[in-house]
């Protein structure tokens, strides 16, 4: 894990890149691809039986021009939400155990 945020950058990247092009375009992740890096990088926000159905809204909500597959831009989407949702529960866990 990056100990500052270029390295962070850095990771993502290479997340990104890691599951990319195994299939097609080098440069996109398809449903396959997205739900190994849901599946490896990302399991504990797909715990529970509807994984199937998880992705697919993910890979549906993600693709914004509907070209069937994930781009960076598109998947920074994702992380980026998904970074306000952790960030909003440890604030909101902090304010709790301070009351």
């Amino acid at each position: 894990m990056s100990a500052n945020l270029q390295g962070a950058m850095e990771d993502l990247i290479t997340v990104f890149y890691k599951y990319s092009g195994k299939e097609g375009d080098k440069y996109k992740l398809n449903k396959k691809e997205l739900k190994n890096l849901l599946h490896e990088e990302l399991s504990e926000f797909l715990a529970g039986p509807n994984e199937a159905s998880v992705v697919e809204k993910i890979m549906t909500d993600l693709d914004e021009n509907k070209d069937g597959e994930v781009d960076f831009q598109e998947f920074v989407v994702l992380v980026a939400a998904l970074t306000v949702a952790c960030n909003e529960f440890f604030v909101d866990s902090i304010k709790n155990a301070n009351k």
